[in-house]
C-alpha cells in the first residue's frame, strides 16, 4: 500500500529545516532507522553532499539515519533496499532530468506503489503527480520527458500563493497559469499552499496542515478543499 507525505515546502516561516512536519514524519517513519535522501534537485545550487548533510541533521533529530543517493555504487540497488526515501525540493527540471539519466524512474515508482514510506517536498513533491508541467521552477535543463511518477491522479503546484490585493505585480497569477494549462491539458491540478502537504495511504489522498488547498479541473471553477478532507 502507498504511504506518502507530499508536502508543498520543507521549511516554513521562521522554522528550521523540516522542523514543522517532524512530528508527522516520526509516525510517518515509524520503525525506520535509515533514510535513503535523493538530493538530485539542488536547491540554489549545492552540492549533494551539503544537501544530504542538511537532510541528515534534521533526521537525526527523530533517530533516522540519511544517506544520499549518490554515496552507493548502484543507485538502483539503493532503491530497492531503502527502508524509507525522502525526495528534497529544488529544480524540477534536474530532479526529473537525474531520475531518468540514472534509470532509476521506473524503480522508484514501484517501490513506493509497493510501499515503501516516501516523503516529498516541493520538486520532490511536483515528480509525484502525473507530470511536472505545473512546477515554478525555471528550465534550467531540458528532462527526456515531462511524465513524472503518478502517485496521484492529479498534478501539484507546490507553493501556490494566491493573488494579493492591491499588488501591483503585472505577471501572472498562479492560477492564470493553471488555467492556461488547462487549455491543452485535461489533468487536474492541485494548488499546495505552503506549510500544508498531502498525506497519501493506499488511494486515499487528503489534505493536512492549516490551510486549505486549491484543486482546479478543467472548464470548472476551482474549489477549496479544507484541511482534513480528502482530495480522492
Amino acid at each position: 500500500m502507498k504511504k506518502l507525505i507530499i508536502a508543498s515546502t520543507s521549511t516554513i516561516h521562521g522554522s528550521g529545516y523540516l522542523e514543522y512536519l517532524l512530528p508527522i514524519l516520526s509516525t510517518h517513519f515509524t520503525n525506520v532507522k535509515n533514510m535513503l535522501f535523493i538530493p538530485y534537485a539542488r536547491p540554489s545550487g549545492i552540492s549533494y553532499d551539503e544537501y544530504t548533510a542538511k537532510a541528515r541533521a534534521a533526521f537525526n533529530t527523530i533517530n533516522i539515519d540519511v544517506k544520499g543517493i549518490h554515496e552507493f555504487e548502484n543507485p538502483k540497488e539503493a532503491i530497492l533496499n531503502a527502508e524509507a526515501i525522502f525526495t528534497g525540493g529544488g529544480n524540477t527540471f534536474e530532479l526529473v532530468n537525474q531520475l531518468y539519466k540514472q534509470a532509476i524512474f521506473d524503480i522508484l515508482q514501484e517501490v513506493v506503489e509497493n510501499g515503501t514510506p516516501y516523503l516529498g517536498t516541493s520538486a520532490g513533491s511536483n515528480i509525484c503527480g502525473v507530470s511536472m508541467m505545473n512546477t515554478n521552477d525555471m528550465p534550467i535543463v531540458y528532462p527526456p520527458s515531462f511524465k513524472t511518477l503518478a502517485f496521484i491522479p492529479f498534478n501539484i503546484n507546490a507553493h501556490y500563493l494566491d493573488p494579493v490585493e492591491g499588488s501591483t505585480h503585472m505577471g501572472e497569477t498562479r492560477e492564470t497559469r493553471i488555467h492556461e494549462f488547462h487549455v491543452f491539458n485535461d489533468t487536474p491540478v492541485l494548488g499546495l499552499r505552503e506549510g500544508s502537504w498531502l498525506e497519501v495511504l493506499g488511494n486515499s489522498v487528503v489534505v493536512k496542515g492549516e490551510l486549505s488547498a486549491r484543486f482546479f479541473e478543467k472548464d470548472k471553477e476551482p474549489v477549496e478543499k479544507q484541511s482534513g478532507s480528502k482530495i480522492i
